[in-house]
Protein backbone atom coordinates (compact mmCIF):
# COMPACT_ATOMS: atom_id res chain seq x y z
CA UNK A 1 0.00 0.00 0.00
CA UNK A 2 3.20 2.68 -0.20
CA UNK A 3 0.78 4.34 -2.89
CA UNK A 4 -1.47 5.82 -0.33
CA UNK A 5 -0.30 9.00 0.92
CA UNK A 6 -2.07 10.25 4.03
CA UNK A 7 -2.14 14.00 5.68
CA UNK A 8 -2.72 14.11 9.13
CA UNK A 9 -2.76 17.42 10.62
CA UNK A 10 -1.76 18.06 14.21
CA UNK A 11 0.92 16.29 16.10
CA UNK A 12 -0.26 15.29 19.40
CA UNK A 13 -0.86 11.60 20.54
CA UNK A 14 -3.86 11.11 18.68
CA UNK A 15 -1.97 12.28 15.24
CA UNK A 16 1.11 10.03 16.32
CA UNK A 17 -1.29 6.80 17.09
CA UNK A 18 -3.28 7.10 13.75
CA UNK A 19 0.05 7.19 12.13
CA UNK A 20 1.29 4.29 13.87
CA UNK A 21 -2.04 2.08 12.35
CA UNK A 22 -1.50 3.75 9.16
CA UNK A 23 2.33 3.07 8.47
CA UNK A 24 1.87 -0.91 9.40
CA UNK A 25 -0.22 -0.87 6.68
CA UNK A 26 2.01 0.45 4.11
CA UNK A 27 0.73 3.59 3.52
CA UNK A 28 3.09 6.95 3.62
CA UNK A 29 2.14 9.08 6.21
CA UNK A 30 2.81 13.29 6.02
CA UNK A 31 2.09 15.00 9.46
CA UNK A 32 1.66 18.45 9.87
CA UNK A 33 2.15 20.78 12.64
CA UNK A 34 1.99 24.73 13.54
CA UNK A 35 4.41 24.49 15.80
CA UNK A 36 8.36 23.30 14.90
CA UNK A 37 7.84 21.08 17.98
CA UNK A 38 5.88 17.66 17.96
CA UNK A 39 3.84 16.17 20.97
CA UNK A 40 0.85 18.68 21.42
CA UNK A 41 -0.34 18.71 25.07
CA UNK A 42 2.61 16.24 26.11
CA UNK A 43 4.72 18.80 25.74
CA UNK A 44 2.91 21.73 26.22
CA UNK A 45 0.06 20.48 28.62
CA UNK A 46 1.70 18.07 30.57
CA UNK A 47 2.64 19.66 34.23
CA UNK A 48 6.57 20.19 34.01
CA UNK A 49 6.56 17.93 37.45
CA UNK A 50 5.56 15.23 35.62
CA UNK A 51 7.93 13.70 33.81
CA UNK A 52 7.41 9.99 33.52
CA UNK A 53 4.19 11.09 31.92
CA UNK A 54 6.30 12.75 29.12
CA UNK A 55 8.59 9.85 28.59
CA UNK A 56 5.30 8.21 25.68
CA UNK A 57 7.47 10.45 23.63
CA UNK A 58 9.82 7.48 23.23
CA UNK A 59 6.88 6.03 21.45
CA UNK A 60 6.17 8.80 19.28
CA UNK A 61 10.47 8.65 18.23
CA UNK A 62 10.33 4.53 17.49
CA UNK A 63 6.80 5.72 14.70
CA UNK A 64 8.38 8.67 13.21
CA UNK A 65 11.67 6.68 12.76
CA UNK A 66 9.25 4.53 9.75
CA UNK A 67 10.84 5.10 6.19
CA UNK A 68 7.56 6.11 5.50
CA UNK A 69 6.79 8.91 7.84
CA UNK A 70 7.38 12.48 7.37
CA UNK A 71 6.81 15.42 9.51
CA UNK A 72 6.23 18.72 9.01
CA UNK A 73 6.42 21.36 11.43
CA UNK A 74 6.06 25.25 11.39
CA UNK A 75 3.33 24.68 8.68
CA UNK A 76 0.14 26.60 9.61
CA UNK A 77 -2.80 24.27 7.92
CA UNK A 78 -4.95 27.24 5.61
CA UNK A 79 -2.29 29.38 4.99
CA UNK A 80 0.88 27.37 3.96
CA UNK A 81 -0.89 24.09 3.54
CA UNK A 82 -4.31 24.91 2.19
CA UNK A 83 -7.61 22.56 2.53
CA UNK A 84 -8.07 22.58 -1.05
CA UNK A 85 -4.67 21.56 -1.89
CA UNK A 86 -4.93 18.31 -0.05
CA UNK A 87 -7.02 16.30 -2.68
CA UNK A 88 -4.06 16.85 -5.00
CA UNK A 89 -1.57 15.21 -2.91
CA UNK A 90 -3.22 12.71 -0.57
CA UNK A 91 -5.60 10.63 -0.56
CA UNK A 92 -7.18 11.04 3.03
CA UNK A 93 -6.86 13.63 5.41
CA UNK A 94 -7.40 12.89 9.29
CA UNK A 95 -7.36 15.96 11.46
CA UNK A 96 -5.96 15.87 14.80
CA UNK A 97 -5.85 19.34 16.24
CA UNK A 98 -6.69 18.66 19.77
CA UNK A 99 -8.28 21.39 21.66
CA UNK A 100 -6.65 24.54 22.04
CA UNK A 101 -9.05 26.61 23.74
CA UNK A 102 -11.22 26.92 26.88
CA UNK A 103 -14.57 26.99 28.04
CA UNK A 104 -16.18 30.25 29.86
CA UNK A 105 -17.76 30.85 33.16
CA UNK A 106 -20.15 33.36 31.96
CA UNK A 107 -20.28 35.01 34.65
CA UNK A 108 -20.20 38.88 35.91
CA UNK A 109 -16.48 40.07 36.36
CA UNK A 110 -15.05 37.21 34.20
CA UNK A 111 -13.17 39.71 31.56
CA UNK A 112 -11.51 41.39 34.77
CA UNK A 113 -8.01 41.79 34.40
CA UNK A 114 -6.36 38.92 37.37
CA UNK A 115 -9.45 36.43 35.60
CA UNK A 116 -7.22 33.83 33.49
CA UNK A 117 -7.65 30.72 31.68
CA UNK A 118 -6.19 28.15 33.58
CA UNK A 119 -5.15 26.60 29.96
CA UNK A 120 -2.94 29.92 29.12
CA UNK A 121 -1.39 29.54 32.66
CA UNK A 122 -0.43 25.47 31.73
CA UNK A 123 0.44 26.77 28.24
CA UNK A 124 2.50 29.87 29.51
CA UNK A 125 4.67 27.52 32.32
CA UNK A 126 5.13 25.09 29.72
CA UNK A 127 6.60 27.51 27.68
CA UNK A 128 4.37 27.59 24.43
CA UNK A 129 5.65 29.88 22.30
CA UNK A 130 2.35 31.52 21.80
CA UNK A 131 1.64 32.21 25.53
CA UNK A 132 5.15 33.13 26.35
CA UNK A 133 4.29 36.47 27.04
CA UNK A 134 1.43 36.19 28.98
CA UNK A 135 1.33 37.96 32.99
CA UNK A 136 0.38 36.76 35.73
CA UNK A 137 -0.23 38.83 39.01
CA UNK A 138 2.08 36.50 41.63
CA UNK A 139 1.98 39.33 43.75
CA UNK A 140 -1.76 38.56 45.43
CA UNK A 141 -1.93 36.64 48.39
CA UNK A 142 -4.62 34.52 47.63
CA UNK A 143 -5.76 32.76 44.25
CA UNK A 144 -9.18 30.80 43.02
CA UNK A 145 -9.19 28.00 40.43
CA UNK A 146 -12.40 26.85 39.59
CA UNK A 147 -12.81 22.96 38.63
CA UNK A 148 -12.01 20.14 39.84
CA UNK A 149 -10.14 17.75 37.56
CA UNK A 150 -6.94 17.10 36.71
CA UNK A 151 -5.75 20.28 35.28
CA UNK A 152 -7.08 22.21 38.33
CA UNK A 153 -4.83 20.23 40.18
CA UNK A 154 -1.92 21.04 38.24
CA UNK A 155 -2.04 24.58 38.53
CA UNK A 156 -3.02 24.45 42.28
CA UNK A 157 0.52 22.76 42.50
CA UNK A 158 2.06 24.85 40.55
CA UNK A 159 1.32 28.52 42.26
CA UNK A 160 2.14 26.56 45.43
CA UNK A 161 5.45 24.50 44.69
CA UNK A 162 8.88 25.89 46.33
CA UNK A 163 11.50 27.32 43.96
CA UNK A 164 13.69 24.07 44.59
CA UNK A 165 10.76 21.82 43.74
CA UNK A 166 10.54 24.06 40.49
CA UNK A 167 13.63 23.97 39.33
CA UNK A 168 14.15 19.97 39.40
CA UNK A 169 11.31 20.26 36.72
CA UNK A 170 10.99 21.21 32.74
CA UNK A 171 9.19 24.47 33.43
CA UNK A 172 9.97 27.35 31.13
CA UNK A 173 13.13 29.42 32.60
CA UNK A 174 10.97 32.62 32.71
CA UNK A 175 8.08 31.14 34.60
CA UNK A 176 10.16 29.34 37.05
CA UNK A 177 11.75 33.21 37.82
CA UNK A 178 8.46 34.96 38.40
CA UNK A 179 6.97 31.92 40.47
CA UNK A 180 10.49 32.22 42.67
CA UNK A 181 9.02 35.55 43.43
CA UNK A 182 5.15 34.43 44.17
CA UNK A 183 3.80 36.27 47.36
CA UNK A 184 0.99 33.66 46.98
CA UNK A 185 -0.08 31.78 50.39
CA UNK A 186 -3.64 30.42 49.86
CA UNK A 187 -5.32 28.61 46.74
CA UNK A 188 -9.02 27.86 46.68
CA UNK A 189 -9.78 24.65 44.70
CA UNK A 190 -13.48 24.81 43.79
CA UNK A 191 -15.59 22.36 42.57
CA UNK A 192 -19.40 22.73 42.04
CA UNK A 193 -19.71 19.47 43.18
CA UNK A 194 -18.92 16.73 46.26
CA UNK A 195 -15.71 15.00 47.00
CA UNK A 196 -17.42 11.50 44.92
CA UNK A 197 -17.86 13.55 41.82
CA UNK A 198 -14.50 15.34 41.40
CA UNK A 199 -12.97 14.51 37.54
CA UNK A 200 -9.46 14.05 39.23
CA UNK A 201 -7.65 11.01 39.41
CA UNK A 202 -6.39 9.57 42.83
CA UNK A 203 -2.46 10.04 42.41
CA UNK A 204 -3.57 13.95 41.28
CA UNK A 205 -5.28 14.53 44.37
CA UNK A 206 -2.74 12.72 46.62
CA UNK A 207 -0.01 14.68 45.08
CA UNK A 208 -1.47 18.02 46.48
CA UNK A 209 -0.66 16.60 50.24
CA UNK A 210 2.83 15.65 48.98
CA UNK A 211 4.52 18.91 48.61
CA UNK A 212 7.43 21.23 50.65
CA UNK A 213 5.58 23.76 52.05
CA UNK A 214 2.17 23.39 51.48
CA UNK A 215 -0.53 21.59 53.29
CA UNK A 216 -4.15 20.35 52.11
CA UNK A 217 -6.84 22.06 53.83
CA UNK A 218 -10.43 20.18 53.60
CA UNK A 219 -13.40 21.19 56.43
CA UNK A 220 -14.97 18.24 57.88
CA UNK A 221 -18.30 19.58 56.11
CA UNK A 222 -16.27 19.97 52.90
CA UNK A 223 -15.81 16.14 53.47
CA UNK A 224 -19.25 14.55 53.90
CA UNK A 225 -20.45 12.30 51.26
CA UNK A 226 -24.29 12.44 49.89
CA UNK A 227 -26.26 9.26 50.37
CA UNK A 228 -26.44 8.15 47.12
CA UNK A 229 -22.56 8.77 46.42
CA UNK A 230 -22.38 6.63 49.35
CA UNK A 231 -24.26 3.90 48.26
CA UNK A 232 -22.04 3.80 44.81
CA UNK A 233 -19.14 4.00 47.22
CA UNK A 234 -20.22 1.11 49.07
CA UNK A 235 -21.02 -0.90 46.36
CA UNK A 236 -17.18 -0.75 44.83
CA UNK A 237 -18.22 -0.37 41.52
CA UNK A 238 -15.85 2.77 40.91
CA UNK A 239 -12.32 2.57 42.58
CA UNK A 240 -11.37 6.30 41.36
CA UNK A 241 -14.18 7.69 43.30
CA UNK A 242 -13.21 5.58 46.61
CA UNK A 243 -9.51 6.62 45.65
CA UNK A 244 -10.50 10.21 45.64
CA UNK A 245 -13.27 10.38 48.21
CA UNK A 246 -10.80 8.30 50.86
CA UNK A 247 -7.39 11.01 50.10
CA UNK A 248 -10.62 13.43 51.00
CA UNK A 249 -11.06 12.15 54.42
CA UNK A 250 -7.49 12.06 55.10
CA UNK A 251 -7.09 15.70 54.65
CA UNK A 252 -10.23 16.68 56.80
CA UNK A 253 -8.35 14.07 59.42
CA UNK A 254 -4.88 15.44 59.46
CA UNK A 255 -3.84 17.95 61.97
CA UNK A 256 -2.83 21.06 60.37
CA UNK A 257 1.42 21.08 59.85
CA UNK A 258 1.95 24.63 60.26
CA UNK A 259 3.08 24.90 56.15
CA UNK A 260 3.48 28.18 55.24
CA UNK A 261 1.15 27.90 52.09
CA UNK A 262 -2.46 26.59 52.36
CA UNK A 263 -4.27 24.53 49.20
CA UNK A 264 -7.74 24.68 50.84
CA UNK A 265 -10.24 22.35 48.92
CA UNK A 266 -13.85 23.58 48.68
CA UNK A 267 -16.66 21.43 47.41
CA UNK A 268 -20.73 22.49 46.45
CA UNK A 269 -19.36 25.81 45.61
CA UNK A 270 -20.23 27.77 42.37
CA UNK A 271 -18.75 31.28 41.29
CA UNK A 272 -21.44 33.47 40.93
CA UNK A 273 -19.19 36.89 39.86
CA UNK A 274 -15.60 38.03 40.12
CA UNK A 275 -15.65 41.18 42.03
CA UNK A 276 -13.27 44.17 41.67
CA UNK A 277 -12.98 47.71 39.94
CA UNK A 278 -9.69 47.24 37.78
CA UNK A 279 -8.80 43.62 38.99
CA UNK A 280 -10.09 41.12 40.80
CA UNK A 281 -10.11 41.74 44.26
CA UNK A 282 -12.94 39.07 45.52
CA UNK A 283 -14.89 36.47 44.10
CA UNK A 284 -18.46 35.55 45.17
CA UNK A 285 -19.39 32.03 45.39
CA UNK A 286 -23.35 30.05 46.54
CA UNK A 287 -23.10 26.89 48.10
CA UNK A 288 -25.19 24.03 46.18
CA UNK A 289 -26.38 20.66 46.87
CA UNK A 290 -26.70 17.71 45.15
CA UNK A 291 -30.00 16.56 43.36
CA UNK A 292 -30.61 13.08 41.08
CA UNK A 293 -31.69 14.25 37.68
CA UNK A 294 -33.89 12.23 35.46
CA UNK A 295 -31.05 10.19 33.82
CA UNK A 296 -29.86 9.46 37.43
CA UNK A 297 -26.82 11.68 37.77
CA UNK A 298 -25.93 13.67 40.62
CA UNK A 299 -26.37 17.72 39.52
CA UNK A 300 -25.47 20.56 41.90
CA UNK A 301 -28.49 22.73 42.60
CA UNK A 302 -28.04 26.21 44.55
CA UNK A 303 -28.82 26.93 48.55
CA UNK A 304 -28.99 30.44 47.70
CA UNK A 305 -26.09 30.99 50.44
CA UNK A 306 -23.35 32.95 48.87
CA UNK A 307 -20.07 33.55 50.51
CA UNK A 308 -17.34 35.92 49.34
CA UNK A 309 -13.42 34.26 49.07
CA UNK A 310 -10.89 37.43 49.14
CA UNK A 311 -8.66 36.71 46.07
CA UNK A 312 -6.56 38.68 43.32
CA UNK A 313 -5.78 35.61 40.98
CA UNK A 314 -8.77 33.13 39.71
CA UNK A 315 -8.22 30.69 37.06
CA UNK A 316 -11.20 29.02 35.46
CA UNK A 317 -10.27 25.27 34.54
CA UNK A 318 -13.86 23.85 33.42
CA UNK A 319 -12.68 22.29 30.19
CA UNK A 320 -11.11 22.48 27.51
CA UNK A 321 -12.64 23.17 23.87
CA UNK A 322 -11.77 22.73 20.19
CA UNK A 323 -11.65 25.18 17.58
CA UNK A 324 -12.35 25.14 14.23
CA UNK A 325 -10.53 24.80 10.81
CA UNK A 326 -10.67 26.55 7.52
CA UNK A 327 -12.54 24.84 4.92
CA UNK A 328 -13.63 22.25 7.84
CA UNK A 329 -17.06 21.63 9.20
CA UNK A 330 -16.79 22.58 12.96
CA UNK A 331 -19.95 22.22 15.63
CA UNK A 332 -19.60 25.48 17.77
CA UNK A 333 -21.23 23.84 20.90
CA UNK A 334 -19.52 20.54 21.52
CA UNK A 335 -16.26 22.13 19.92
CA UNK A 336 -15.53 19.06 17.79
CA UNK A 337 -15.61 18.34 13.67
CA UNK A 338 -19.21 16.41 13.69
CA UNK A 339 -18.17 12.98 12.58
CA UNK A 340 -19.22 9.47 12.36
CA UNK A 341 -16.87 6.86 13.94
CA UNK A 342 -13.95 8.97 12.78
CA UNK A 343 -15.24 9.89 9.18
CA UNK A 344 -15.91 13.76 8.72
CA UNK A 345 -19.79 14.75 8.01
CA UNK A 346 -21.50 17.70 6.68
CA UNK A 347 -24.30 19.39 8.21
CA UNK A 348 -26.86 17.30 6.06
CA UNK A 349 -24.70 14.01 8.11
CA UNK A 350 -23.79 12.73 4.99
CA UNK A 351 -19.92 11.73 5.04
CA UNK A 352 -17.67 13.84 3.14
CA UNK A 353 -14.99 11.84 0.95
CA UNK A 354 -11.43 11.72 2.04
CA UNK A 355 -11.77 13.65 5.44
CA UNK A 356 -11.01 11.97 9.23
CA UNK A 357 -11.02 13.03 12.64
CA UNK A 358 -9.42 11.58 16.07
CA UNK A 359 -8.79 12.57 19.49
CA UNK A 360 -10.00 15.67 21.20
CA UNK A 361 -11.15 17.19 18.09
CA UNK A 362 -13.16 13.82 17.46
CA UNK A 363 -14.70 13.01 20.71
CA UNK A 364 -14.14 16.26 22.88
CA UNK A 365 -11.80 17.01 25.65
CA UNK A 366 -11.80 13.36 27.54
CA UNK A 367 -9.82 10.98 28.66
CA UNK A 368 -6.21 10.46 29.51
CA UNK A 369 -3.31 10.05 26.76
CA UNK A 370 -3.63 6.31 26.25
CA UNK A 371 -7.17 7.01 25.40
CA UNK A 372 -6.31 8.25 21.94
CA UNK A 373 -5.04 5.39 20.75
CA UNK A 374 -8.21 3.23 20.25
CA UNK A 375 -10.20 6.75 19.25
CA UNK A 376 -7.10 6.92 16.60
CA UNK A 377 -7.17 2.79 15.60
CA UNK A 378 -11.06 3.62 15.33
CA UNK A 379 -10.48 6.30 12.71
CA UNK A 380 -7.70 4.91 10.54
CA UNK A 381 -9.38 1.63 10.41
CA UNK A 382 -12.59 3.24 8.42
CA UNK A 383 -10.23 5.31 6.42
CA UNK A 384 -7.96 2.11 5.02
CA UNK A 385 -11.47 0.65 4.47
CA UNK A 386 -12.77 3.42 2.58
CA UNK A 387 -9.36 3.44 0.56
CA UNK A 388 -9.63 0.16 -0.42
CA UNK A 389 -13.05 0.29 -1.35
CA UNK A 390 -12.08 3.32 -3.99
CA UNK A 391 -13.84 6.19 -1.40
CA UNK A 392 -11.30 8.17 -1.16
CA UNK A 393 -9.24 11.41 -3.18
CA UNK A 394 -7.54 10.20 -6.10
CA UNK A 395 -4.39 12.70 -6.20
CA UNK A 396 -2.41 13.66 -9.33
CA UNK A 397 0.44 14.11 -6.93
CA UNK A 398 0.95 11.57 -4.26
CA UNK A 399 4.32 12.13 -3.00
CA UNK A 400 5.84 13.62 0.03
CA UNK A 401 8.33 15.02 -2.73
CA UNK A 402 5.21 17.04 -4.68
CA UNK A 403 4.37 18.24 -0.80
CA UNK A 404 7.81 19.90 -0.20
CA UNK A 405 7.68 21.46 -3.62
CA UNK A 406 4.60 23.22 -3.05
CA UNK A 407 5.88 24.64 0.59
CA UNK A 408 9.41 25.26 -1.24
CA UNK A 409 7.53 27.58 -3.53
CA UNK A 410 5.53 29.06 -0.89
CA UNK A 411 8.65 29.97 1.14
CA UNK A 412 7.47 27.83 4.09
CA UNK A 413 10.77 26.87 5.92
CA UNK A 414 8.99 23.63 7.36
CA UNK A 415 11.03 22.01 10.00
CA UNK A 416 11.57 17.74 9.98
CA UNK A 417 11.66 15.60 12.47
CA UNK A 418 15.42 15.14 12.27
CA UNK A 419 15.72 18.87 12.99
CA UNK A 420 13.10 18.34 16.14
CA UNK A 421 15.71 15.45 17.29
CA UNK A 422 18.45 17.65 16.82
CA UNK A 423 16.77 20.45 18.64
CA UNK A 424 15.47 18.44 21.28
CA UNK A 425 19.34 17.62 22.15
CA UNK A 426 19.57 20.84 22.63
CA UNK A 427 17.52 21.41 24.85
CA UNK A 428 18.07 18.37 26.37
CA UNK A 429 22.06 19.80 27.05
CA UNK A 430 21.16 23.14 27.64
CA UNK A 431 19.18 21.61 30.59
CA UNK A 432 21.91 19.24 32.34
CA UNK A 433 24.32 22.15 32.44
CA UNK A 434 21.72 23.58 34.99
CA UNK A 435 20.63 20.36 35.92
CA UNK A 436 17.39 20.19 35.12
CA UNK A 437 15.51 17.62 32.36
CA UNK A 438 15.65 20.24 29.62
CA UNK A 439 15.37 23.99 28.93
CA UNK A 440 12.67 24.61 26.58
CA UNK A 441 13.62 27.07 23.64
CA UNK A 442 10.14 29.41 24.01
CA UNK A 443 10.00 31.18 20.73
CA UNK A 444 9.92 29.91 17.25
CA UNK A 445 12.47 32.77 16.17
CA UNK A 446 14.91 30.74 18.82
CA UNK A 447 13.90 27.08 18.21
CA UNK A 448 14.26 28.20 13.83
CA UNK A 449 17.54 29.83 14.89
CA UNK A 450 18.67 27.12 15.84
CA UNK A 451 17.40 24.21 14.03
CA UNK A 452 19.16 26.41 11.32
CA UNK A 453 22.51 26.46 12.98
CA UNK A 454 22.54 22.50 13.22
CA UNK A 455 21.49 22.21 9.62
CA UNK A 456 25.03 24.09 8.64
CA UNK A 457 27.02 22.23 11.06
CA UNK A 458 29.00 18.93 8.80
CA UNK A 459 27.88 15.62 9.83
CA UNK A 460 29.62 12.77 10.38
CA UNK A 461 32.06 11.46 7.59
CA UNK A 462 31.89 14.94 5.50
Amino acid sequence: MAEVHIAIIGAGPAAFYAAEYLLKSGAVVSMFELLPTPYGLVRGGVAPDHQKIKSVTKVYDRIAANPNFRYYGNVEFGRDLLHEDLPNYFHAVIYATGAQSDRHMNIPGEDLPGSHAATEFVAWYNGHPFYRDSKFDLSVKAAAVIGNGNVAMDVARILERTPEELAATDIADYALEALSHSQIETVYILGRRGPAQAAYTTPEIKELGELAAAEVIVSPQDAEIDPLSAELIQSGADRTMIGNVEAIRRYAAHEPEGKPRKIVMRFLVSPLRLIGTDHVEGIEIVKNRLVASDDGSLRPKSTGETEILPVGLVFRSIGYKGTGLPGVPFNERDGVIPNAAGRVVAQDLQIITGEYVTGWIKRGPSGIIGTNKPDSVETATNLLKDVNAGRSWHPANPHPEAVEALLETRAVDYVTYADWRALDADEVARGKALGRPRLKFTSIEEMLAAIRERRQQPTAGD
